[in-house]
């Protein structure tokens, strides 16, 4: 291996044409401030906010996107199932019925700088009920680690518990355990004792003048209503969040963690 440490960057959700423009925008910059050498990032709502297709993935991949992970809004529309079924490098989480194409983790071949494990996982609180996210993802460990030691794993899911219950059920057996999904980014990025790198959410790409993504007086409706109202994507306010993970190549421990926020909240 070339290089004793491997510099991984994770985008958060990205939403729809906002959030897809201020990657393009941003990424080469980061790229090069971090030296990256793998890039992640959650795909589940380039689709106009819900779902993503084979043209939205081949943007981002052409970005320099090495894996898109997804989470339950991947399901939204129908185009998503063809993507999964034909691209390895789109994961939906793991533990989704197996009957369901795609796949929910991947072992990524970057040749001289070795192999990287990502694991695609959805949370249970407040969510379907699905497999257990925590015997999945032991299953999963169980036929990467012979092939590698750097895993990163996008935890999808509602409940910061859970999130944080499975990154201290992973600690020293997982390089980095991210939260994606509810959107906004949580100030508790760390390192935990063995070495897994931690943030309950890593928040979303796109746009912040909404409530999580949606148009503010339709989420406003909904809440007063009680009723469901069609969902309309915000425009404004956009910013870039992500994390940055330098892991030790060998023992694939995180040694470095930095969240990224951009423009930063004043």
């Amino acid at each position: 291996m070339s290089s004793k440490h491997i510099n991984i960057l994770f985008i958060g959700d990205i939403i729809g044409k906002p959030g897809i423009e201020v990657t393009e925008t941003l990424l080469k910059n980061y790229f090069q401030k971090y030296q990256i050498d793998f890039c992640i990032a959650n795909g589940e709502n380039l689709n106009d906010g819900k779902g993503l297709n084979a043209e939205l993935v081949s943007k981002i991949s052409g970005l320099g996107v090495n894996v898109i992970t997804g989470g339950n809004h991947l399901w939204d529309k129908w185009d998503a199932r063809k993507v999964l079924a034909e691209n390895r490098t789109v994961l939906r989480p793991l533990n989704y019925p197996r009957e369901n194409p795609g796949n929910g983790f991947i072992v990524y071949d970057l040749g001289e700088k070795g192999k990287i494990g990502v694991i695609n996982l959805q949370g249970r609180v407040y969510m379907q009920p699905i497999d257990d996210p925590f015997k999945s993802a032991d299953w999963a460990l169980s036929k990467i680690i012979d092939q590698t030691k750097i895993i990163i794993v996008d935890f999808h899911a509602e409940a910061t518990a859970e999130k944080m219950a499975l990154a201290w059920h992973l600690d020293g057996r997982a390089s980095a355990v991210i939260g994606t999904h509810t959107h906004v980014p949580t100030a508790d990025g760390r390192i935990l004792p063995k070495g897994t790198a931690y943030i309950s959410d890593v928040g979303m790409t796109g746009p912040y003048d909404s409530v999580i993504g949606m148009k503010k007086d339709i989420a406003i409706k909904r809440f007063i209503h009680g009723v469901p109202y069609k969902y309309e994507m915000a425009s404004h306010d956009v910013r870039f969040c992500g994390a940055y993970i330098k892991v030790d190549s060998e023992t694939g421990k995180a040694i470095k963690f930095e969240s990224i926020v951009f423009p930063s909240f004043g």
